[in-house]
């Protein structure tokens, strides 16, 4: 799966200036996380805070529709230059929170 979205990253990295890092892509890849969704959550979130464990790591939060409104959290690192996602799951705890 992840093959087949390797062109989407490359497109999207130029345009947002983003990098995945290998725990970010094998994540997207086990759990059928689609890029689209991956790049809504950053440029439209429903919820951005800091990472409380890292000073490094912002987390943006973003109900995903075609997916029963379940929550999307990615982990990024912004203080980087692309910014460098980190993480990408669905956060149980969150749904009854956004």
């Amino acid at each position: 799966m992840w093959q087949e979205q390797d062109s989407v990253i490359d497109r999207m990295s130029d345009t947002t200036t983003m990098e995945y890092t290998a725990h970010a892509r094998r994540a997207i890849s086990e759990r059928m996380i689609h890029l689209e969704w991956v790049e809504r959550a950053i440029s439209e979130p429903d919820l951005r805070a800091d990472d409380p464990d890292d000073i490094e790591i912002e987390r943006f939060y973003k109900r995903i529709s075609e997916q029963d409104d379940r929550v999307l959290r990615v982990a990024v690192n912004t203080r980087v230059t692309p910014w460098r996602i980190v993480s990408v799951f669905f956060d149980r705890g969150m749904r009854m929170k956004l």
